[in-house]
């Protein structure tokens, strides 16, 4: 702050003088800035109940070296003392914030640079719920807290192949047979995965085809697909088959990967996979992109203690590095019916532990947020490193925009806004974590500007 122009130093050093009205200094064409005079402090002061004491005070010969009076002005050790009944706090805090020698800072500096000339009664609270109701600060300010919303695990399922997740790994190079992406699809309860190489330019009968043809002819239709909102799994195309084939769809909330957690991790396993195949070998990564699967599919997981295929057919499956011959079992009749049901509940058992290791270590670094129906909320431009939405892209970008309404809470952790017509194309549910409390003075209402959207 720029003491030699600033607002405050302005004001104490005139307000020893004898101006009659208030005054605005000017520093530079265009830049103005408030001061006021002994006169108005004055009334002010005198039209607080708190004026007769403290003028006693200042008479008292104990006080005198603290307390004084000039220009019919009370100080403290060379404060102004400002009253309760003026708006004069009100300019001061206003000023010393929001001015173009000031720029919005924090409680702490702010209060040690007011104090040097004024003091009134419980002022350091004055200065933080000043700056804590401010609108600009809200907008572009970073947080300095634990990502609202507590781990919310996906059910465990009951059966194979019955609650499956899917997701695209795109942007690779494009192979001799066009392919440039992988259509990623994963059994949540036995981690096994089909990875099935596709072409960006593919249409919705093309992806329906391999559904059926990789999925439902080897695994049966599920019950239950979690995927993120790309276009093809939210088209009325996609959902009115899956509506046909009686599978209901779970959509995760948008930047929010923990949803699908084990589909992104999956995808940077492959893709590391694919890297090192690459790298070693030569070619192109279609050609690795089975064996990849296969390779997958038959490593020991963490989550469930064994490998898919032990999950999926009791045993994993033989490959030239296995160097004893596979053990000889003969389950016959209801023993293999007994045996699979077995794994299948020591497989639900072992994710459901391995579900809650990672929910206790997650809520480690969260907190537990909830917003009222009704309740003004910022949304968060950036909700990761390197992406932008909604127009707004570089450093000096706003980090929230806003305020927008709760409309209602979706699940536990989930919020509908009322969009305005600017953000028709936007889904309107965000995780907690995006969001940040709009806070204001009683009576007053944040405004939204949206000029900048797209």
């Amino acid at each position: 702050m720029t003491h030699e122009y600033g607002l405050l130093e302005a004001a104490a050093r005139l307000s020893q003088s004898d101006i009659a009205n208030d005054t605005e200094v000017l520093i530079r064409p265009q830049v103005r800035l408030r001061t006021v005079s002994t006169q108005r402090v004055s009334e002010d002061q005198k039209a607080d109940i708190l004026y007769s004491r403290l003028s006693e005070l200042a008479q008292s010969s104990e006080c005198t070296d603290r307390t004084e009076t000039t220009n019919q002005c009370l100080r403290f050790r060379g404060r102004l003392w400002i009253s309760a009944v003026a708006e004069l706090r009100d300019e001061i805090l206003q000023d010393s914030h929001r001015s173009r020698f000031t720029v919005h800072p924090g409680r702490t500096k702010m209060y040690h640079d007011i104090k040097r000339y004024f003091l009134w009664p419980r002022m350091k609270t004055d200065i933080s719920e000043y700056i804590k109701n401010c609108g600009i600060c809200q907008q572009v300010k970073a947080e300095h807290r634990r990502p609202g919303g507590l781990l919310q695990p996906l059910p465990i399922p009951q059966w194979k192949w019955e609650d499956i997740t899917m997701d695209f790994v795109r942007g690779l190079p494009r192979t001799v047979h066009r392919y440039d992406s992988i259509w990623v699809i994963v059994d949540r309860l036995t981690n096994s995965a089909h990875f099935i190489p596709v072409a960006t330019h593919y249409t919705f009968d093309q992806l329906s085809v391999l559904f059926e043809r990789e999925i439902i002819r080897l695994h049966g239709v599920p019950l239950t697909i979690t995927s993120d909102r790309v276009a093809m799994y939210t088209s009325r195309m996609w959902r009115s088959m899956q509506e046909q084939y009686g599978t209901r769809l779970q959509f995760s909330t948008a930047f929010y990967p923990q949803t699908d957690g084990q589909t992104k991790r999956l995808i940077q396993t492959l893709e590391d996979m694919l890297g090192a195949c690459v790298l070693e070998f030569g070619g192109s990564w279609e050609e690795y992109l089975p064996l990849c699967e296969f390779e997958y599919n038959n490593s020991y997981q963490a989550s469930i203690e064994m490998a898919p295929f032990e999950a999926l057919y009791d045993r994993p499956c033989r490959s030239p590095s296995c160097w004893a011959e596979p053990e000889d079992r003969n389950l016959l009749g209801p023993e293999i019916v007994v045996d699979h049901t077995e794994k299948v509940w020591q497989i639900r058992q072992k994710l459901k532990g391995a579900q809650e290791r990672q929910k206790k270590y997650a809520d480690m670094y969260r907190s537990d947020l909830t917003y009222d129906e009704g309740a003004l909320v910022y949304l968060k431009v950036s909700p990761r490193k390197g992406h932008h939405r909604f127009g707004l892209k570089g450093k000096l970008a706003p980090r929230f925009i806003g305020p927008f309404k709760i409309k209602k809470r979706v699940g536990k952790v989930a919020y509908e806004l009322e969009l305005p017509p600017q953000m028709s194309g936007i889904h309107p549910v965000f995780h907690i974590s995006m969001l940040r409390l709009a806070k204001s003075k009683a009576g007053e209402r944040p405004t939204v500007d949206l000029s900048r959207l797209i």
